[in-house]
């Protein structure tokens, strides 16, 4: 469990790199608002794309009629349309996340900031939700930088204790949250019922999924030994072990097959999945390890 006090979810420095960044889908999406990215869907703005051939019932007023007066011929403009981007930042917040230093918690509210502010400086529809939170306490619609202190705000005040399956959070969030555009989970996928329901209902939202595992170094390379009784921070089960080496190499096989079939799992349905570890500075992992991935550029 977490002791210290947590750095701030967001430094200067960082805030500095992120506003040159901007969020990437892999898909094409409709905005409810136009916005300040480029779409790939041509539309109405003032900066000229192409020509098509007029077909009827096209609006006549985009005809170029000085392209027909010498070529006899109607071509419609078609012209860069701006659209937002509805991005959406899901942290699980249950006990097992409120651990290491700093708490992995912690870690993921502040990937959540990070994104949640790279989408507010290109005016994308931001929402960050806490798991099983969301329907006594839903996560602000945010919009613009002015929208920076009340997304802090409601993260400041997300703590641990939301002990609610992953698949019950998720599945509530689908159901309450049916536009379409970026979401990212934020967990460490440790649930006794398994994550792969949780993700099903990502995926038939089909929106484009990022799922980012978040680990500590005490989990990653756990340095214990001697007699030890575990408690299950969640559901007060107990354990008692001899840890030995042969047991950790065990456990380090065990964990190393948990990443990998979660990884296996999103790749495998189109999602995109990341292990982070909490002692990797958050700067680098959105400025290398996303960008890699394509979440921002």
């Amino acid at each position: 469990m977490s002791t210290t006090a947590p750095n701030p979810l967001l430094s200067p420095a960082l805030l500095a790199q992120l506003e040159r960044m901007e969020l990437v889908s892999r898909k094409i999406f409709r905005g409810r608002m136009k916005g300040e990215r480029r779409s790939r869907r041509k539309g109405q703005s003032v900066e000229f794309a192409d020509f098509r051939n007029y077909v009827a019932g096209d609006d006549l007023r985009f005809i170029d009629w000085n392209l027909y007066a010498r070529l006899d011929k109607l071509f419609l403009k078609l012209f860069l349309e701006e659209e937002d981007l509805h991005f959406y930042a899901l942290i699980d917040a249950s006990m097992s996340m409120d651990f290491g230093e700093p708490s992995k918690l912690h870690y993921a509210k502040q990937i959540a900031a990070s994104l949640g502010f790279i989408g507010l400086c290109r005016a994308d529809r931001v929402k960050v939700e806490v798991l099983g939170a969301g329907r006594a306490q839903p996560g602000p619609i945010l919009r613009g930088r002015s929208s920076l202190y009340r997304m802090l705000d409601y993260l400041e005040k997300v703590g641990p204790g939301a002990n609610v399956s992953l698949s019950e959070g998720v599945k509530d969030f689908c159901l309450r949250n049916s536009g379409k555009g970026i979401i990212v989970l934020l967990s460490d996928l440790m649930d006794k019922s398994g994550y792969e329901p949780a993700l099903r209902y990502l995926m038939a939202q089909q929106m484009d999924v990022y799922v980012i595992q978040v680990l500590c170094p005490d989990e990653v390379e756990p340095d214990v030994k001697g007699d030890l009784r575990l408690i299950d921070c969640e559901d007060s089960d107990i354990a008692e072990i001899t840890v030995s080496r042969p047991l950790l190499d065990r456990y380090q096989r065990t964990l190393a097959a948990f990443i990998d079939g979660a990884r296996d799992y999103c790749t495998r349905r189109g999602m995109s999945y990341l292990m982070a570890n909490t002692e990797t500075p958050v700067e680098q992992l959105v400025s290398n390890y996303l960008r890699k991935r394509g979440l921002v550029r």
